[in-house]
């Protein structure tokens, strides 16, 4: 099958920068959200992001009206005239399996519906559906328009066919997929999360402050950004949430999340989306 037109569910950070670079790339594409303020919240995202990029000579004419011209939905009727679907939801579960139930109903019998989900299992939202040979974890990491990888995972059911459609228009949205287990986390969380972790154990323990713990990282391992910024810029609460999952699900305490980083979710300090976590940052 050959995928022409694509529905983004989900227009947070990780949805519309997945809309972005669809769209430029050539998709069809359309935006949906419940939340119409989260909607022009998406489109000017993309509006911004785009223009910088056309500004550096990174996107031609065309591209830029392709972003520029993305529609939008707060429903999920759209998906009964698309080949594919990603899902860029909240991190939750409960969320995620009802909206793959709908797309299920809606969706024609031959799409393809991909989650970009971070930690959860794609066997289990596959159940969610009546199709689970037709669903694929598709994680793609932030900022998306700038960052080349792309996670493929494969549930137990997901058929190679699947597998194959999801790495083709990855690599047509100019990133690098590479094939992970249905295992918490995949690969890159298992490993970036619990260091982060272990950086925020590290300043719970006064070790040394937030920016001394970073600059540590950034001159001394080559990393471009410091994992407590980074930690800022993924959101604690979603940090927060990976933890847990990897904590539950693997049953090893290494895996535990730090005190402080579920003091500061409480708090409502969860990185640049909040204005404050780690580092502040300009409104």
């Amino acid at each position: 099958m050959q995928v022409k037109k694509i529905l983004v569910v989900g227009a947070g950070t990780m949805g519309n920068g997945i809309a972005q670079t669809a769209a430029v790339s050539g998709y069809q594409v359309i935006l949906s959200d419940v939340d119409p303020a989260a909607l022009q919240r998406g489109t000017s995202a993309i509006a911004k992001s785009a223009n910088k990029l056309a500004s550096k000579g990174q996107l031609n004419d065309q591209q830029l009206q392709a972003a520029l011209a993305i529609p939008t939905s707060t429903d999920l009727t759209p998906a009964a005239e698309v080949d594919l679907v990603i899902e860029a939801a909240p991190e939750n579960p409960e969320i995620k399996f009802r909206i793959f139930e709908e797309l299920d109903r809606r969706a024609p019998p031959a799409a393809v519906l991909a989650s970009n989900t971070s930690s959860i299992s794609i066997t289990r939202i596959g159940a969610a559906t009546a199709r689970p040979d037709r669903v694929i974890g598709m994680h793609f990491f932030n900022p998306v328009p700038l960052m080349s990888l792309l996670e493929v995972i494969r549930g137990v059911k997901t058929s190679d066919t699947t597998h194959a459609l999801a790495v083709e228009v990855g690599q047509r949205m100019g990133k690098q997929p590479v094939q992970a287990k249905d295992s918490p986390g995949f690969i890159a969380n298992r490993i970036l999360c619990p260091m982060i972790n272990e950086a925020i154990f590290a300043l719970q323990e006064n070790l040394g402050t937030a920016e001394d713990i970073d600059t540590v990282m950034k001159l001394g391992m080559s990393h471009p950004i410091g994992p407590l910024a980074l930690a800022d810029l993924i959101g604690l609460d979603v940090l927060l949430y990976i933890m847990q999952v990897l904590h539950r699900d693997l049953g090893d305490d290494k895996y535990r999340p730090a005190p402080l980083l579920r003091q500061m979710v409480d708090a409502g300090l969860l990185g640049r989306k909040a204005g404050a976590g780690f580092f502040r940052y300009p409104s």
